[in-house]
């Protein structure tokens, strides 16, 4: 059947027997050296099946010649004998899928690198903007990405892989498919394009590592994540990477690898700013039972939530050099800088813990209890500030801090009604009861 011009057509006539005949005869003279003479006896038959819509036949037809260009090695004349039937009127799609697919695997037997771009460069041309060659397309574009990425070009290896839309091709494997958008992933990655990274990684959905089958693919798709997280400093995001790559079954039947990562998780929970997201899954790490074997992160997470106001002196007396010895702070640029940013979040918590005690103190009182100059001690405080995560203001003349908000005259009337009918409650309470006695006394 045919449906060229939106039209379904019925096969006409079937040349089964006719093409069984002449594959042989043209087979003998391509073995003779006749290559051209055997592919030009086959195409009046060629031409028969098609315009009778004998799909099967020229099919049969098509992959013979693509079998006799390789036996006799000519590369040259299988690309321009594929050209020339993809260019023939009413050409079907099913023999020139099966044509795109015997010359895809004879191609990826080749070990010349300049015939095997001659190839796929002829492949991906017969393969453009057909829909029901878009796997084969894939396929051989993914190949070439990793030919130009071997050659060290990986920009133009990322820029080629980024032309396949596989998450619209329906008739391809959902495995696949997700192999090929990783793969996109890493390319632009390596690249340093993270903004182009940010956009590919939403095409994929995470309930699809749900199945144990594709639990490989979670880990790659993770660590990809953590790469591109990383490069923001989003920390909260990389302690919930992490979470999922501990979480994996895999990861967790080996014993060291599942205590890194959550060991990970939990350092970099600590390095995420603190708000309201950041605070719950505290609350949620600390109950979780892994913690049990997580001595060092333990201890850290239980400073970060207590409510009391530790020197940062103590703070590395205690924790600096087991602290340096983790993946998490190394020494390295990085490690300094991730901690750099453990001081900041530890002076952000020793802040909100005097907001909350305090109502009122001196500057010099701040800088004293943070162990700080004034000016730095004011700098995170006003950071603190900005984000919202404490309210204070600062009388510089007089060297105050206030920490408590004052309030307007609707809050100030609000309160009040609340405390009157707390008190009329109250007395109408007292009523009732000295009633109550009065009658059982007369009783």
């Amino acid at each position: 059947m045919g449906d060229e011009d939106g039209r379904i057509r019925k096969q006409e006539a079937d040349y089964t027997e006719e093409v069984a005949a002449a594959l042989p005869v043209a087979t003998a003279l391509a073995e003779a050296g006749q290559l051209q003479d055997a592919i030009d006896s086959l195409l009046p038959l060629e031409k028969k099946a098609r315009i009778a819509l004998d799909s099967s036949s020229t099919s049969s037809v098509l992959e013979h010649v693509i079998k006799m260009c390789y036996m006799q090695q000519d590369w040259t004349c299988m690309c321009e004998s594929m050209l020339m039937f993809i260019k023939r009127r009413g050409q079907m799609k099913i023999p020139i899928r099966n044509m795109v697919q015997a010359a895809w695997k004879y191609t990826q037997e080749l070990t010349d690198k300049d015939t095997m771009l001659k190839m796929i460069d002829t492949l991906r041309t017969i393969t453009a903007g057909k829909i029901h060659v878009e796997i084969e397309r894939a396929r051989i574009t993914s190949k070439l990405a990793q030919i130009k990425e071997e050659d060290g070009n990986i920009a133009e290896a990322a820029d080629v892989l980024q032309e396949l839309q596989v998450e619209t091709y329906g008739s391809m494997d959902k495995r696949e498919k997700v192999e090929i958008i990783l793969e996109q992933m890493r390319l632009v990655l390596a690249k340093r394009d993270f903004i182009r990274a940010q956009i590919i990684c939403k095409k994929i959905g995470v309930k699809y590592f749900e199945e144990e089958s594709t639990h490989d693919l979670k880990i790659k798709y993770y660590n990809q994540m953590l790469e591109l997280a990383f490069h923001d400093s989003r920390y909260l995001d990389v302690c919930k990477y992490y979470r999922a790559i501990y979480d994996t079954p895999r990861i967790q039947e080996k014993e060291a690898e599942a205590f890194q990562a959550f060991e990970n998780a939990v350092l970099y929970l600590v390095l995420a700013p603190f708000d309201s997201e950041q605070s719950d899954m505290i609350a949620r790490v600390r109950e979780d039972p892994a913690m049990e074997k997580q001595e060092l992160s333990r201890a850290v997470l239980d400073v970060f939530t207590e409510a009391q106001v530790l020197p940062w002196s103590e703070f590395e007396e205690l924790f600096k050099d087991r602290l340096q010895a983790t993946e998490v702070f190394t020494a390295t640029e990085d490690g300094a800088k991730r901690y750099e940013t453990l001081k900041d979040r530890f002076m952000e918590h020793n802040i909100r813990t005097m907001a909350s005690y305090y109502s009122k103190m001196h500057t010099s009182r701040l800088a004293q209890l943070l162990d700080l100059p004034e000016e730095t001690a004011e700098r995170y405080l006003s950071n603190l500030v900005s984000s919202k995560t404490v309210f204070a203001k600062i009388d510089r003349p007089a060297k105050m801090i206030v920490f408590e908000r004052k309030q307007d005259t609707t809050e100030v009337l609000n309160d009040w009604a609340s405390g009157l009918g707390k008190l009329m409650q109250l007395v109408d309470k007292a009523t009732h009861l000295i009633q109550k006695e009065r009658m059982v006394h007369q009783v």
